[in-house]
């Protein structure tokens, strides 16, 4: 049971270690979900969503409620009657045989009426557009673009994100496999530190020699230093922007990478010379393009007529009486003003419009011009990575026969030195090289919208 129970634990603690080592896939797939530049982005599409939901409620009518109260020190209306004037000559000589002398006098003395010093105001308006010169069809149209050039964003910082991403990625493998190169090197050191140490006691070398490889030995654990903290630094780097919470964990290097390795390289389609119209950057200069004409479009219907229909239900008690009714109504606004400085809007709108079109076929001549460089920069990786293959190669032969003529006593041990030193160059410079020619790749699939 207890063999049983180890064999668990065992089989755990490498799962636990195997899910430390991360591909190149699942380091980038780390950095989209995880990454602040594109969280924030997939905000920006949130955000831009609700501003489109925004400007829809604009076709609906506008519903609005006023209550008022109000209890003023004196009554808002105010006048004077006199009774006198208001009596009709036939009827006041009637009225004098009638009525008595105080009455009369009292008839001739004017009333003050004062009213509304307190009173309730209550209304219930809905105001349904009928015309609004555009606006707010334009303004739906602006704010779906809007939707459409965030999405566009969250692309360009998936892009920049993958690039970065990638670009520590090769940085931890490049020193990983500088740090193999430095530790056969130091292998093969130990090997000759061996021989020569034997020829000394054999009194067949001098102990110079000897001196000679242990100085390059101190310099290539020296090396092995400065890679193992390049390997930390960048792993904490590469951590932060992919939101890992382990910094202990290993990179998967691909098959191809070790060197004096003879795969073939991917085969990469030139490019037939309109790939960049598919690209993100592209296509956000045409959303541009669309934006300014729709807010030329707005700058118009601003200065046009608007029409609106309404109905609403009132109620008052003014005059001490309940009071409510209701009415239908339409309004029609004209702006003559306006157009004194609207006409300037217009044509400034217009002026960025033309603006935006003309930066359009500018910024298109450069993107192309942006595939066929990348596409360079990949052919000219592509044949340094040759060169330094077959410089492994002519450094390793270079190496076997020096070291056979120290062997032989035609050579000295300086010269074997440097033939080891050349050799360890090689393999770092194929190193740099593929790294170099996975980063170029990476640049001309994303100029090409891949």
């Amino acid at each position: 049971m207890k063999k049983i129970v180890s064999i668990i634990l065992c089989l755990a603690c490498c799962d636990i270690v195997a899910a430390q080592a991360y591909s190149l896939e699942q380091i980038l797939d780390s950095a989209r979900h995880n990454n602040i530049a594109i969280r924030n982005a997939r905000h920006g599409i949130e955000a831009a969503q609700e501003q489109r939901k925004e400007a829809f409620t604009k076709y609906f009518p506008n519903v609005s409620g006023t209550g008022l109260w109000f209890n003023a020190n004196k009554g808002m209306a105010k006048t004077s009657l006199n009774p006198s004037e208001l009596i009709p000559s036939s009827l006041a000589s009637t009225m004098a045989a009638v009525l008595p002398v105080e009455a009369l006098a009292a008839l001739a003395n004017p009333i003050s009426i004062s009213m509304m010093k307190n009173g309730t105001i209550g209304s219930l308006m809905a105001m349904q557009p009928v015309f609004a010169g555009g606006q707010i069809v334009n303004g739906n149209r602006l704010a779906k673009v809007g939707e459409d050039v965030s999405r566009l964003q969250l692309q360009l910082s998936e892009n920049e994100v993958e690039k970065t991403a990638e670009q520590y990625y090769w940085q931890i493998v490049t020193l990983q496999e500088k740090m193999k190169t430095v530790a056969a090197v130091e292998a093969m050191l130990t090997d000759i530190h061996k021989d020569v140490d034997v020829a000394v006691r054999a009194g067949v070398a001098l102990r110079n020699d000897l001196l000679q490889v242990e100085l390059r030995q101190n310099e290539v654990e020296s090396q092995k230093m400065k890679l193992r903290n390049g390997i930390g630094t960048v792993k904490l780097l590469l951590a932060q922007y992919c939101g890992l919470c382990d910094t202990t964990f290993a990179i998967k290097a691909p098959l191809s990478v070790p060197n004096g390795d003879a795969a073939p390289l991917e085969a990469i389609a030139a490019p037939a010379g309109d790939e960049w119209g598919t690209t993100a950057e592209y296509q956000l200069l045409s959303k541009q393009v669309e934006a300014t004409k729709l807010q030329k479009n707005i700058a118009i219907g601003q200065n046009l007529p608007s029409v609106a229909v309404g109905a609403g239900y009132n109620y008052h008690n003014l005059l001490d009486n309940d009071h409510s009714f209701g009415m239908i109504f339409a309004t029609v606004n004209v702006p003559i003003s306006d157009w004194w400085g609207g006409s300037h809007a217009v044509k400034r709108k217009k002026i960025a419009y033309q603006q935006a079109q003309d930066q359009l076929a500018d910024n298109a001549q450069l993107l192309q011009i942006r595939v066929q460089n990348a596409w360079n920069n990949v052919e000219e990786a592509r044949q340094q990575l040759v060169i330094a293959r077959r410089g492994i190669e002519q450094a390793e032969e270079n190496l076997r026969i020096h070291r056979d003529y120290y062997r032989a006593g035609t050579c000295k041990m300086s010269d074997l030195l440097e033939a080891q030193l050349l050799y360890q160059q090689s393999c770092d410079k194929h190193t740099d090289a593929y790294a170099d020619y996975q980063g170029k790749l990476l640049d001309y699939r994303q100029s090409i919208g891949q």
